[in-house]
């Protein structure tokens, strides 16, 4: 039960924070070709304080691999079911995910920050390949990644 109220507080502060309207936003991520497997992703969010604040999507079926999405996996303690959505595939090299979620208007220019985690299997681990703060102006504006991913960017 009490997973269950964290899953739905963590849901409702990413899409109502304060009786909020939510906003469709398209969250593009390209691979680099690095030769390697596909790319377990994860996506989440921190508020101003660096708090954890919840997770949006992840990328890759097998949960083996979430202890390698290092820094969600420390912050969550694995938990999926704080996930909003989970793929059944990793991210091929060299591929885009492109996902559309609804996320509230109050999580834009209040200081949280949107994170990817990236692991490819028989590669080193990239926790915290992207941080991005989530700004209205940062909108459209992509950004690299650290080791796999060659670029992210959010469309309102």
């Amino acid at each position: 039960m009490k997973s269950l109220l964290a899953a739905l507080a963590m849901t409702t502060a990413l899409t109502l924070p304060g009786l909020a309207m939510a906003r469709p936003v398209t969250l593009t991520t390209t691979l680099n070709s690095y030769g390697g497997d596909g790319a377990y992703l994860v996506l989440f969010v921190t508020d101003a304080t660096g708090a954890y604040a919840g997770s949006l999507w992840m990328a890759g079926g097998k949960s083996k691999y979430y202890e390698h999405l290092t820094d969600w996996h420390r912050v969550t303690n694995g938990d999926t079911a704080q996930v909003d959505g989970i793929t059944g595939a990793s991210v091929g090299a060299g591929r885009t995910l492109e996902i559309t979620l609804d996320l509230a208007d109050a999580l834009f220019d209040a200081g949280y920050t949107l994170h990817i985690d990236a692991a490819v299997e028989d590669m080193r681990d990239s926790p915290n390949e992207v941080a991005v703060p989530l700004t209205t102006e940062g909108a459209g504006v992509p950004v690299a990644g650290r080791r796999y991913i060659a670029s992210f960017a959010y469309d309102m």
